[in-house]
């Protein structure tokens, strides 16, 4: 019961406030709706190479493939164009071998701290980078990682997002994961200003291949969603030390800063479906390009997608799901090569839409809970 308790109180923690309405709201008549994205869909996109060198962690980039890998685009706030941009620069690289999935973070800071030494701590209380990994790209069955400037590691696996009932590990490790931070500069100390630091991670894909359910390492030409976000906290010198800038009026710090490589649109890190798209390639880097080639397919997961928060919406306010597309607001959607509408079946508590091809060559499937699959229409003969 203890544990228990526990795990409760750590969901309540982790939430942030749209989360938190996400739990009070399932099943509830007249709750809140379901938040949409408030950008246009159009995730960042990153070919990822291999490197043919042996890659230190030690957080300094010293190998030269590293040399040879493309910077992401600077890190935006988390709800993109809404908001201001970053106080500070962030970047990322990635890098992939037969062994490893490579991260490096770069992140300017001029005052470098942390509070956390205890693994699994919950991180994000400190400034820290966050690594986020889908790899079917169906928003269920997803890893995330949190890494302070201690190095302090918090990993996790999430069998979907919080406002689809989710069931997160906490206490689940990656195994064989190696990190480590450089600062540049000192950690905890106010007297001087920083650069500030940087992260290098390798992730392994014996673990990662436990919710592929594809190859892992990758083939040439596959597909991942990941998403990389900084926290990043106002914090003031007292008594010669770091503390959180504290607001007067509620008597608690600042809300903390969500920077990331691809923008959600929403206050929110937990909608998969707005992370990057990552290629692999079996290019060593530096030695040829490949474009990014984006999938159709996109356009119809994000078209279900549409409309599983429109009924999720709903039946928040009705306290039931609904099989008429105008009910819903989608009436007028277009997609090519697509019937729309969907067909929509429902019971009391679940809902599935089936999404089928002009040519009846394809069919695409979301649920109630979010997650978005493919199957292929059985043989009329």
């Amino acid at each position: 019961m203890r544990y228990l308790l526990l795990f409760f109180l750590i969901c309540f923690i982790w939430c942030s406030p749209q989360d938190e309405e996400f739990v009070k709201s399932t099943g509830e008549k007249n709750a809140p709706p379901i938040p949409e994205p408030q950008i246009p869909f159009n995730p960042e996109r990153y070919v990822c190479y291999k490197t043919d060198m042996v890659i230190k962690i030690d957080g300094k980039m010293n190998e030269p493939i590293w040399q040879q890998a493309e910077w992401t685009k600077d890190f935006v706030d988390i709800e993109g164009e809404l908001k201001p941009k970053p106080r500070f620069r962030t970047r990322a690289k990635m890098l992939w071998d037969d062994q490893y999935f490579y991260v490096f973070a770069d992140m300017e800071e001029p005052d470098v701290w942390a509070t956390l030494k205890k693994r699994d701590s919950i991180i994000f209380y400190d400034n820290d980078f966050e690594v986020f990994i889908d790899p079917n790209g169906d928003t269920h069955r997803y890893y995330e990682l949190e890494i302070n400037a201690f190095s302090t590691e918090w990993d996790l696996f999430l069998d979907k997002p919080y406002r689809d009932d989710c069931r997160a590990i906490f206490y689940w490790d990656i195994g064989g994961m190696k990190s480590k931070v450089h600062v540049n500069g000192t950690i905890n100390r106010p007297a001087d200003k920083d650069k500030g630091w940087t992260l290098e991670i390798a992730l392994p894909w014996p673990v990662l291949k436990e919710c592929a359910d594809k190859d892992a390492p990758p083939k040439s030409g596959d597909q991942w969603r990941v998403n990389f976000s900084r926290v990043e906290w106002q914090v003031e010198v007292k008594n010669n030390k770091y503390e959180k800038v504290i607001n007067p009026e509620t008597g608690k710090p600042f809300p903390e800063d969500n920077w990331v490589w691809s923008p959600q649109g929403v206050l929110n890190m937990h909608y998969p479906e707005m992370w990057g798209f990552v290629q692999f390639s079996d290019k060593i880097a530096g030695t040829g390009m490949d474009e990014f080639e984006y999938k159709e397919e996109e356009d119809v997961k994000w078209a279900l997608r549409q409309l599983y928060y429109r009924e999720r919406s709903y039946y928040n306010r009705t306290g039931k799901f609904t099989d008429k597309i105008a009910e819903l607001g989608l009436s007028n959607m277009k997609l090519n090569g697509y019937n729309w509408p969907p067909k929509i079946e429902y019971t009391t508590s679940l809902f599935e839409a089936i999404l089928q091809s002009v040519d009846g060559k394809e069919k695409w499937h979301i649920s109630n809970d979010g997650r978005v699959w493919h199957s292929e229409p059985v043989d009329s003969k």
